[in-house]
């Protein structure tokens, strides 16, 4: 029997078992083979002082140790920072932007991504940031705990249980809610990029996050909706004109993939980790997950070490 059975393989479930199989305990990993996580879809930035422009500070306290969490247990975390740009005639959102966050610098876009010469007068730079790839997080995360022999299944849990099965635990988790995001994978041989690039605008901010062999995560889209459905036409062309602002080349940039996921968020937008019903439940991580799940699977292994009456604390 399992000590520990985790629901869900998505970015929150992986840190926990993780921890938990580097500690020793005896864990399991209870999946769901016809739902993909909401952290396929994810972007992979480790970017927790540019999410101060809209985050609560939770955020970016425990944000800051992402990057070094991810470092020692996967390949594709790249500390190369964060652009954030804007069209000059948003040079007050750029503005904006700059007083609500911190630990950056203005500077020349095209001095910090050579192909944005000329295409964008100021700029803000987070060195500090970084970005890795969530599905290859993700692979790698399972492959080292089936190394240690850390069983996946479609089975009934043996042991104690971790509900981290983000939105799809809603039934259990009156408070939580669905937001919908939604996203494209671009592949262009004419745009290199080395870090993230936030293009801000009034109304359809986006990031563009570059992954190997000149693929590119296109996203940003909120909508507070339960709806799974595919990509909607409208988010679709705004996200491609995004793309084109940021640099015209992106227009030959070939669509690879499309792809909505629904984000689990409580009403404050932080994760929360709760015991009832003889259950752990972790979730809300919202648009966060690669960001705050290793600190939220962290404050779980100390609350398992506490004595059994105090859980439910």
């Amino acid at each position: 029997m399992s000590r520990w059975s985790v629901l869900g393989c998505g970015v929150a479930g992986l840190c926990v078992a993780t921890l938990l199989a580097e500690r020793g305990e005896e864990v399991e990993v209870i999946e769901d083979t016809q739902r993909v996580p909401a952290s396929w879809y994810a972007g992979g930035m480790l970017a927790p002082w540019c999410e101060a422009e809209s985050a609560p500070p939770e955020v970016i306290t425990f944000g800051q140790h992402a990057a070094a969490w991810w470092q020692r247990r996967v390949s594709s975390v790249e500390q190369h920072g964060t652009l954030v740009v804007a069209p000059a005639r948003d040079s007050a959102e750029l503005q904006r932007f700059a007083r609500m966050t911190a630990q950056h610098k203005w500077v020349e876009p095209g001095h910090i991504e050579p192909l944005l010469a000329e295409r964008f007068a100021r700029g803000l730079f987070f060195a500090r940031e970084a970005h890795l790839d969530p599905r290859l997080a993700l692979a790698e995360l399972r492959a080292a705990l089936q190394q240690r022999d850390v069983p996946f299944h479609v089975g009934q849990p043996s042991g104690q249980i971790i509900d981290c099965r983000g939105i799809h635990a809603r039934p259990a988790l009156s408070r939580l809610r669905a937001v919908r995001g939604e996203m494209l994978i671009l592949h262009s041989d004419e745009v290199t990029f080395s870090r993230p690039i936030r293009l801000l605008h009034p109304r359809f901010p986006c990031y563009l996050v570059p992954r190997r062999n000149g693929h590119f995560m296109l996203g940003a889209t909120m909508v507070e909706s339960h709806d799974a459905s595919a990509i909607s036409a409208r988010a679709m062309m705004e996200l491609l004109s995004a793309a084109y602002a940021i640099h015209p080349a992106l227009a030959e940039a070939r669509v690879v993939e499309s792809a909505s996921g629904l984000r689990p968020a409580y009403p404050a937008n932080l994760p929360e980790i709760h015991y009832e019903n003889q259950t752990f439940y972790l979730n809300g991580l919202y648009r966060h997950g690669f960001l705050l799940a290793p600190m939220l699977a962290e404050q779980l292994m100390q609350r398992l070490g506490e004595p059994r009456h105090e859980y439910s604390a």
